[in-house]
């Protein structure tokens, strides 16, 4: 579950707030287990999501760096060729 949380600091253009709240997902999914919540856990995850949310919002905006920001597309095109050199072409 966690490999599909993505880099989200010091990209053009700034990681979208739909972005932030998918990885905040994938983390609460990660922890807890659950891919879905019961209905009785379904407050507490959704809770759980949001908080994350703000909290790795906050942080992304707080974080300064030098390095020159990162191309989405090149940063793709990487990671697949990472995922084909580890995996092999896809079938």
């Amino acid at each position: 579950m966690c490999r599909n949380i993505k880099i989200l600091f010091n990209f053009e253009p700034p990681a979208t707030d739909d972005e932030v709240r998918a990885a905040a997902l994938q983390f609460v999914r990660k922890i807890t287990g659950f891919t879905k919540p019961s209905k009785a856990n379904e407050a507490s995850f959704s809770a759980a999501v949001e908080e994350i949310t703000m909290v790795a919002r906050r942080v992304l905006y707080s974080l300064e760096t030098n390095a020159a920001p990162k191309n989405r597309e090149e940063e793709a095109a990487k990671a697949k060729a990472r995922s084909q050199a580890r995996f092999g072409p896809p079938a």
